[in-house]
């Protein structure tokens, strides 16, 4: 794998993620609740001193540029499921993406909310501590196949772009 290849993969990735974000503003514009960055920036942020688990990670003490924190750490979990998807599907997905590996990998990613970060924010494995769980998991997992339909949009925008 060359620099090319290694820029695609972060370009896509960050691609990927801003239209995630897009999507999640939309949702918040509807007035469907998404996940604050500024927690996950609080929660890395009480990670690095040692503590892993919070029941809410709302009632824990703020942490310093915890927004800043949570923003790059969301962009840099984006650049890293790319690089994933593209070690899964293989060097060639770059050069001719097909949707069904991203979405399916997009799908995947949803294991990582529902089965880490809830459970480490206080909210439960699959959102079980918040008043509408189910609720809670079909929004996660919607949120991750619209991550990766944008994941194959941006690699074939990406594959466009290289030739």
């Amino acid at each position: 794998m060359g620099t090319t290849e290694i820029v695609l993969i972060a370009l896509i990735g960050c691609g990927a993620t801003a239209l995630l974000d897009a999507w999640l503003m939309l949702l918040r514009r509807l007035g469907v609740p998404t996940l604050d960055l500024a927690m996950l920036g609080r929660w890395a942020g009480h990670l690095r001193r040692g503590r892993l688990r919070h029941a809410p990670i709302g009632k824990a003490p703020p942490v310093r540029h915890e927004t800043a924190l949570g923003w790059l750490l969301h962009y840099a979990i984006g650049i890293v499921f790319a690089a994933m998807l593209v070690a899964l599907a293989g060097i060639d997905w770059l050069r001719s993406p097909r949707l069904a590996p991203a979405v399916a990998f997009g799908l995947a990613t949803v294991a990582a909310p529902l089965f880490v970060m809830q459970p480490a924010m206080g909210a439960g494995f699959a959102a079980s501590k918040t008043p509408a769980p189910l609720r809670n998991c079909l929004r996660s997992v919607a949120n991750h196949i619209v991550f990766g339909c944008a994941l194959y949009l941006c690699a074939r925008l990406g594959a466009e772009l290289v030739g």
